[in-house]
């Protein structure tokens, strides 16, 4: 995964946020079966949406929190 060019093509991307995608992106890949990437995918987004909307409590939802947000921002929201 090329940091430099995701910080060029979306620079309102914090560094917070492309520790956050690359540690899940990781996390997504490193799954062999796809049904299993697309589950981490939805349960990442999921987790972090509901810790986004009440208070993210652990390590894992803070990270998913930050992953949704470096989505949203490529995104253009």
């Amino acid at each position: 995964m090329d940091v430099e060019r995701l910080r060029r093509q979306f620079p309102a991307l914090t560094a917070e946020d492309l520790d956050a995608y690359v540690a899940v992106t990781r996390r997504i890949l490193s799954a062999r079966d796809p049904a299993d990437r697309a589950r981490i995918t939805r349960e990442t987004l999921a987790r972090g949406r509901a810790a986004r909307d009440g208070a993210a409590g652990d390590d894992e939802e803070r990270l998913a929190v930050r992953y949704v947000a470096a989505v949203e921002k490529m995104q253009g929201r």
